[in-house]
């Protein structure tokens, strides 16, 4: 009991250096000046109010929204034929086809970024919205990958095997045993995906970044014409918006395995 105690109590300053940002940007985002000071010169949640009411702030919301929600679901479309391949086919070679699915995401942002404004514009799609929502899914295609390998590692290959004695083929045995097994692995994949699109700026920029604003890039733009509060509002309305992801996702599923951390049984 001690022990973890102490363990608890070393943690304490990490968590207050975590989240010491986030708390300052809070403060902010609710200062009723229009000014970015904390600590905050009176009360007012007028700056979040804004975020719906402002046009400009809204179609930068619901563009937003859209891009991490069809790129999300795009991401999961490719990743779902790829888990299942490797997993059904145990050989090294398969293992290639989950290289390719991950290599967007070790790349740095910015080189994968430049190479999709280069594809795009060489394919003269330059700037067309639906080039994000490709973009984006090959970026984040790499997350779904990695939590449909996990939930398909988890699967009793007797189950599948069973299934196919019965006469069921590799499409049956896919909607009727393996997607229900794994649906905890797929919607936890679409969200983290989503979450990431949601927040993702140099990638969204450099492919349409001249014609479609999404909050990111609302909030680099209006840099140009000073700091306001709604600022810092957008910044803890994308922290509330993963907080209630990753909640739904440890509800609903495994998160620590999900995040890497070892069976300890």
């Amino acid at each position: 009991m001690t022990s973890k105690f102490l363990r608890g109590l070393s943690f304490a300053p990490v968590a207050v250096f975590l989240a010491a940002p986030l708390a300052v940007v809070a403060g902010v985002s609710v200062n009723e000046q229009r000014s970015l000071t904390f600590p905050p010169q009176g009360f007012s949640l007028a700056w979040y109010g804004e975020i719906f009411t402002d046009p400009g702030w809204r179609a930068a919301l619901i563009a937003s929204l859209v891009l991490a929600g069809l790129s999300a679901a795009l991401a999961v479309l490719v990743a779902l034929p790829l888990a299942w391949f490797v997993w059904r086919h145990v050989a090294p070679w398969a293992n290639i086809f989950r290289l390719l699915g991950v290599a967007p995401f070790i790349l740095p942002p910015v080189i994968t970024a430049l190479g999709m404004l280069t594809f795009w514009a060489m394919a003269g799609s330059y700037g067309a919205p639906w080039t994000a929502v490709i973009s984006h899914a090959i970026f984040f295609v790499t997350l779904p990958l990695v939590t449909l390998s996990l939930g398909f590692s988890a699967i009793d290959r007797s189950l599948v095997e069973a299934a196919s004695t019965m006469g069921a083929n590799s499409r049956t045995v896919l909607r009727t045993v393996v997607l229900p097994l794994i649906l905890p692995y797929l919607i936890s994949g679409y969200a983290f995906a989503f979450v990431l699109s949601l927040n993702e700026y140099i990638v969204a920029y450099m492919t349409v970044g001249f014609t479609v604003e999404t909050l990111p890039i609302k909030i680099f733009n209006a840099l140009r014409y000073g700091y306001t509060p709604v600022m810092a509002s957008v910044s803890v309305f994308f922290a509330a918006i993963a907080a209630l992801v990753f909640a739904l996702v440890a509800r609903f599923s495994d998160l620590r395995k999900l995040l890497g951390a070892l069976d300890e049984s």
